[in-house]
């Protein structure tokens, strides 16, 4: 399966997070125990969702890495329970141990906030699973760290694209089939509110290239601040309908995928771009 193949025909692709963890920033803990873990993702379907990424790892800033061995017992339950069901999942991993497990679990998708350069194993799972990839960008690998991008010159649309088409370098060299790459710009990851707009801008130069490209723009800090600059609540929930417009953006764009929390407004959102594009439900 490639990534043509999780495509949805007509409209941009809608994936449900579930946080398998303690203390991811917007739902740490509502979703540990692997009942209600496998609850949510159908709930998510049932909502419209397409594919449902499971974490077991909190990537926000400060955040401490559990053992690979956590990270393994949090997600490949919840996977295979979902994917039993038909339902369509993806791993969202730094770990080439918890990819392969995930792999064997019956996953769709692997999907690494790292682009891959946090563990050196891990292109070539991910080139020997045969499975289609996310290849994200995060320049700063410090676990956690959420200030600034490294080396971008000034320009973090430039450094973007040339750190992802390394990240795509590194993974063909390893084995991974062209077709299966997914990239992602990273939004939050290492980056300020203003390279977040920038990238965002500059969306059509991203969706114009070579690979299908994820958004994920989910509740993130730069869009809790729309609301928050005016004086309103700016917890994390909060950014849904923000969320949403880009989601509704970034279809309208040409996106191949949205990543978020909130799946009804954002299904409804790419339904909205999708009848705009073809000039009726």
């Amino acid at each position: 399966m490639g990534a043509a193949e999780l495509s949805v025909p007509g409209r941009c692709l809608v994936m449900g997070i579930v946080n398998v963890t303690e203390d991811s920033f917007s739902d740490g803990g509502r979703w540990l125990d692997i009942d209600a873990a496998v609850a949510h993702g159908r709930e998510l379907v049932a909502q419209g969702a397409d594919i449902i990424d499971v974490g077991g790892e909190s990537t926000r800033p400060g955040a401490t890495r559990v053992p690979a061995e956590v990270e393994l017992s949090r997600v490949t339950p919840v996977i295979r329970a979902l994917s039993q069901e038909g339902i369509r999942t993806s791993v969202d991993t730094m770990r080439a141990a918890v990819a392969h497990g995930a792999a064997v679990a019956g996953v769709s998708m692997i999907n690494d906030v790292s682009g891959g350069l946090a563990d050196t194993q891990m292109y070539q799972v991910m080139a020997d699973s045969g499975l289609p990839v996310c290849l994200m960008h995060w320049r700063t690998l410090h676990f956690g760290d959420a200030s600034g991008v490294a080396e971008n010159g000034g320009d973090v649309v430039q450094d973007v694209r040339r750190s992802l088409e390394e990240l795509v370098s590194g993974a063909l060299d390893a084995g991974v089939t062209e077709s299966n790459i997914v990239l992602d710009p990273g939004l939050g990851f290492a980056k300020s509110r203003e390279d977040n707009w920038a990238l965002l801008n500059s969306l059509p130069i991203f969706i114009d290239g070579p690979f299908p490209i994820l958004v994920g723009a989910s509740r993130k800090r730069f869009l809790s601040a729309v609301r928050s600059d005016r004086g309103l609540p700016g917890a994390p929930a909060d950014a849904d309908p923000a969320t949403a417009a880009v989601t509704a953006i970034s279809a309208q764009m040409g996106a191949w995928g949205v990543r978020v929390h909130n799946v009804p407004v954002s299904r409804d959102a790419v339904d909205v771009a999708a009848a705009w594009r073809q000039g009726g439900l």
